[in-house]
């Protein structure tokens, strides 16, 4: 649960940039890519990243613009992290203009779920990282780089001066 909302935005600066350097390494022909067939894919993923945005951000009750409807998915992944940049700074706005320290300790109701705004703010972070868990696996099935998150990505090791990891074997 955050506490202030500076701590919170510290928090989100970190994990909004994650998020975007995903977004940014999708390519239009990885959208379509499935774990299994009638799964979502990961174009499906990656716009209801950005339209989770404004849907938890109404649960407290914050009002800014940003796509809520997540059923309608753009075929182009340069749209998709354009929208996920711009809701973003709508949704760091609002939260500056309508929102104080104080206002993390209400109560609200979360699909069913009373919890405190600063606790919302906390499963919305967590929301993000698990979204994006998911899009790296899909990512790798698509061929594509993943970028590092919480450490360096297979691609990156190198890059830093380390030895790529080793693949696991098994007795």
């Amino acid at each position: 649960m955050y506490r202030s909302l500076s701590d919170f935005m510290k928090s989100w600066e970190y994990e909004a940039s994650a998020t975007m350097r995903v977004l940014k390494s999708l390519t239009d022909e990885s959208l379509m890519q499935e774990v299994t067939p009638n799964q979502w894919s990961l174009g499906r993923i990656a716009w209801h990243t950005v339209t989770a945005l404004k849907v938890i951000g109404l649960q407290g009750d914050l009002r800014f613009e940003a796509p809520g409807e997540d059923w309608t998915v753009p075929s182009s992944a340069d749209a998709i992290a354009k929208n996920y940049s711009e809701a973003s700074t709508h949704f760091v706005e609002a939260l500056e203009t309508q929102w104080t320290d104080q206002s993390l300790f209400e109560k609200v109701d979360f699909f069913g779920i009373q919890m405190t705004k600063g606790t919302l703010l906390l499963y919305l972070c967590q929301h993000q990282a698990h979204h994006r868990g998911q899009m790296t696996v899909l990512m790798r099935q698509a061929g594509l780089n993943v970028p590092g998150i919480y450490g360096p990505s297979k691609e990156e090791w190198t890059k830093i001066g380390m030895a790529e990891p080793r693949q696991s074997v098994y007795e």
